[in-house]
């Protein structure tokens, strides 16, 4: 009898606030997050010492979260040598796990780059959940594996595995794939008569099936053409919007050149049409009051191409 006294006294003991003095006071952390696998009580507690180490549950997946019952942490803590006394009132230990996130953006690059290596053209990949993430432990080496892709062009549709990290089990990721093209573009608007400069060409990223079979696509069709009407920015341009820049003008006075052999004639003439550098037009020559079609060469002067060519 008196042994079982002496138990209970050391029990009563053990629950008193004497005994937790005894214990080492510890204080939950304002962040609870672990780095690899397991949940310690280093990472819910501060000055857990020589016992941070002790394991009290697995780890949830990168990036994700577990929640703890405080009564069982309290209990670990206490076997352990650590106080808690959750003045708090937490009612939920919840514990993340820190990760490298691989964003909606590099999903979405790498489904595009592994397009075009199959394809050879570019593709606008959009996914089902735009804000779609996935996560890899800090500790993992190397970036994100595709694992599988199908692509259906027609439908424009694509499913892909990824994995994470290399070796970790692959994530299913599904959306849009669309052939694209890239389109010079005017920067801004540009009105009748102007010439387009290097400067106002930008390049457009366009679903394929957003390209006319007459779109220009080279920068160098647009620069130094002159605008035969007011063009809309950031619209895809045709042949039939451009045209060379005038370089002699409707009803200009210029110098007609006609060669002959070795001796080169010249009259004044009247320009009957507007003319770009090397297009043959209209004009009237002052003195024989004929008219004549020349090739504009340069501004101010028609060369005659074989011989005068009148009209009525």
């Amino acid at each position: 009898m008196t042994r079982m006294l002496t138990l209970r006294a050391a029990r009563a003991l053990a629950a008193s606030p004497a005994a937790a003095d005894e214990a080492r006071t510890v204080i939950l952390k304002d962040r609870l997050t672990t780095i690899d696998g397991v949940i310690t009580l280093g990472d819910l507690f501060d000055g857990a010492g020589d016992v941070g180490d002790v394991t009290l549950a697995r780890a949830p997946a990168p990036g994700q979260r577990l929640s703890l019952d405080p009564a069982f942490i309290r209990a670990e803590a206490a076997r352990h040598g650590l106080h808690w006394a959750n003045a708090g009132g937490v009612m939920r230990i919840t514990v993340e796990r820190a990760a490298r996130t691989v964003s909606a953006s590099d999903l979405t690059r790498l489904i595009e780059e592994a397009l075009y290596v199959e394809s050879g053209q570019a593709h606008l990949v959009e996914l089902s959940n735009r804000t779609q993430t996935l996560h890899a432990p800090l500790d993992s080496a190397g970036g994100p594996e595709l694992v599988s892709l199908e692509h259906d062009a027609r439908a424009g549709l694509f499913r892909a595995e990824i994995a994470p990290w290399p070796g970790a089990a692959p994530e299913r990721i599904g959306g849009r794939a669309q052939a694209v093209s890239d389109v010079p573009v005017l920067t801004r608007a540009v009105a009748r008569g102007d010439v387009i400069t290097d400067d106002m060409v930008r390049w457009e990223r366009l679903a394929a099936g957003q390209v006319r079979p007459d779109t220009l696509m080279r920068a160098d069709a647009l620069i130094g053409q002159e605008a035969r009407r007011t063009l809309r920015a950031d619209t895809p341009l045709r042949a039939l919007d451009l045209q060379a820049p005038v370089m002699i003008t409707r009803g200009e006075i210029v110098q007609l050149v006609y060669q002959v052999g070795g001796l080169a004639l010249t009259a004044r003439a009247r320009a009957l049409d507007n003319a770009s550098e090397g297009q043959t037009a209209r004009f009237l020559n002052l003195q024989s009051n004929r008219t004549i079609q020349a090739i504009a060469e340069a501004p101010g002067q028609a060369r005659v191409a074989s011989g005068p060519t009148f009209t009525n």
